[in-house]
């Protein structure tokens, strides 16, 4: 059966990490300020980004148990929050999103990502992602997060694809690993170059 639709993530493939957030260490020089000991603000806020990623809280109570765990002030988790969507939202992968658009109108054209709370608005500010492809599926607005095989399948019915009419995109093995047990062509993403010709390949063989 041909390939139509062509679903990409977003981090390590549309998003590359911003390498001088990674190298400071957000939480660290955090922790540093606030007078944590290495690795306390993810271990008091671990449940927080857990129901984020999950959707089982709003952004406004993430800053509410910033506030709470974390003993930060207003303008604090202001002044964090604007850094973590920094580091989080990466810098375009420009040549991997040229080639994401020029798949259209030839192939249905999809995003899937495993996300936190906010990543919708914040992803497209910076880089209007919407405008690329026909959906957007982000896993904190379903409950449900890669590697769940659920995900896949709501991609597949919200597309009105089967599994084998799918190519997907992700950086991450246990994602496509958990794809491919579906059905749908996975693809690894390394290497922005040869990621480009290996997907070209596989729509090639699957026309």
């Amino acid at each position: 059966m041909a390939i139509s639709t062509v679903v990409f993530d977003i981090g390590g493939v549309l998003e590359l990490d911003v390498i001088e957030l990674v190298d400071i260490g957000l939480d660290a020089r955090w922790e540093q300020r606030l007078g944590l000991q290495p690795g306390e603000l993810n271990q008091r806020m671990e449940p927080i980004w857990l129901a984020g990623s999950l959707g089982e809280c709003t952004e406004e109570h993430v800053h509410q148990e910033m506030g709470k765990r974390l003993s930060m002030n207003q303008e604090q988790i202001e002044e964090y929050m604007r850094e973590m969507w920094d580091w989080y939202c990466g810098r375009l992968n420009v040549p991997m999103a040229d080639f994401f658009r020029s798949l259209r109108p030839r192939y249905q054209t999809a995003i899937l990502s495993n996300s936190f709370v906010g990543a919708r608005r914040e992803e497209q500010q910076r880089y209007h992602f919407a405008e690329m492809c026909d959906l957007i599926i982000y896993t904190h607005e379903e409950g449900i997060a890669k590697p769940d095989p659920r995900i896949y399948e709501l991609t597949c019915r919200r597309l009105g694809v089967r599994p084998e009419e799918m190519l997907f995109l992700d950086d991450n093995q246990k994602n496509i690993a958990a794809a491919q047990a579906l059905g749908i062509h996975a693809i690894h993403c390394g290497e922005t170059e040869q990621a480009i010709a290996d997907v070209q390949a596989c729509l090639q063989a699957n026309m």
